[in-house]
């Protein structure tokens, strides 16, 4: 059984800093392209950041460039979502995604397995 399950969420204030994990079970992520996506209320699910395969090529969403860095530790089956200068705006649900497809990384259709998710609450 595939089970991705994320942590390090939490409430921080704006310009603050949080570092979110992924450990995933049950399959070896290294023949995954991974990501992060995040939803918040009344929106829809949209991509934050994706890593492919090595961890040589990394894509971020607009809203995040500069700002957030995404990693891949493939040895521990782990990725990572550093988050800096955070702003209220940030504030969602964040879901760790993986897919072995070869379509465009930022779509969600994408997307094989997902995890349960992980709040942020960012405060003015």
């Amino acid at each position: 059984q595939v089970q991705l399950v994320e942590s390090g969420g939490g409430l921080v204030q704006a310009g603050g800093s949080l570092r979110l994990s992924c450990v995933v079970r049950g399959l070896s992520i290294k023949d995954y392209r991974m990501s992060w996506f995040r939803q918040a209320p009344g929106k829809e699910r949209e991509f934050v950041a994706g890593v492919e395969y090595s961890g040589t090529y990394r894509y971020y969403g607009d809203s995040v460039k500069g700002r957030f860095i995404i990693s891949r530790d493939n040895a521990k089956n782990l990725i990572e979502l550093q988050m800096n200068s955070l702003k209220p705006e940030d504030t969602a649900v964040y879901y760790c995604a993986a897919t072995n497809g070869w379509g465009y990384i930022k779509s969600l259709s994408q997307y094989n397995y997902w995890g349960q998710g992980t709040p942020v609450t960012v405060s003015s």
